[in-house]
């Protein structure tokens, strides 16, 4: 496979955050909260939530990088000079993951964190807290109540991290921390949050509510 190409604009401490995005696509956007409330209403809660996602991860000073699937979308809400470009490759989501940031670690960054778009509740703090936590930790983990985690990071690339997952279940967070033990790696988590599959995701969410009134009828 070819290597991802895009702008690198180094930050002093060679940080970077890769963003895993989907285009959104009528019937093809959280497909499981369009079970509760149709496809045009998931539609339109899934672009607040890649509205929330930019609007946290703009002021970041860290180098950040949309990673995108299935294709790269233009004149969207990543606009060029604050986000670089880059596709997802073929493969499970672990597979995607991994060469995200082996193409990361490849052009010299030293720390690297990776979020989705599916979490209200994280914050630009929340994110910079993970940046931090590396400094002093191989790997941050930011887990969410489903079982699974809006964040992971780590200061090089730990392959088997990525392996082995039975994605999108309960498993995933634990099962990751099992592989974090074996490998001896030190491991700081944050708090708890709350990713949005499903309406009692929605519901749940502090933010999320607001959105329910504002979307749901």
């Amino acid at each position: 496979m070819d290597a991802v190409l895009y702008a690198r604009t180094m930050t002093k401490e060679k940080e970077l955050l890769i963003i895993f995005t989907k285009v959104p696509e009528l019937g093809k956007a959280k497909t499981r909260l369009a079970a509760d409330i149709g496809d045009e209403q998931a539609l339109e809660v899934y672009r607040q939530l890649l509205a929330h996602t930019r609007r946290i991860t703009l002021p970041l000073s860290q180098d950040k990088v949309v990673y995108y699937t299935p294709y790269i979308a233009t004149d969207d809400q990543w606009e060029a000079g604050e986000f670089h470009k880059a596709l997802q490759p073929e493969g499970d989501l672990g597979k995607r993951m991994r060469f995200a940031f082996a193409e990361g670690f490849t052009q010299g960054y030293s720390r690297i964190c990776i979020i989705g778009t599916d979490c209200l509740d994280l914050t630009t703090e929340y994110v910079n807290q993970a940046f931090e936590t590396l400094r002093e930790h191989d790997v941050v983990l930011g887990p969410s109540q489903d079982g699974g985690y809006y964040l992971l990071g780590m200061n090089r690339l730990h392959p088997q991290l990525f392996a082995n997952k039975n994605w999108s279940t309960e498993s995933v967070a634990d099962d990751t921390r099992r592989d974090i033990e074996q490998q001896n790696l030190s491991l700081k988590e944050l708090p708890v949050l709350n990713d949005i599959d499903t309406i009692d995701d929605l519901k749940q969410s502090p933010l999320g509510q607001k959105y329910v009134n504002k979307v749901i009828e």
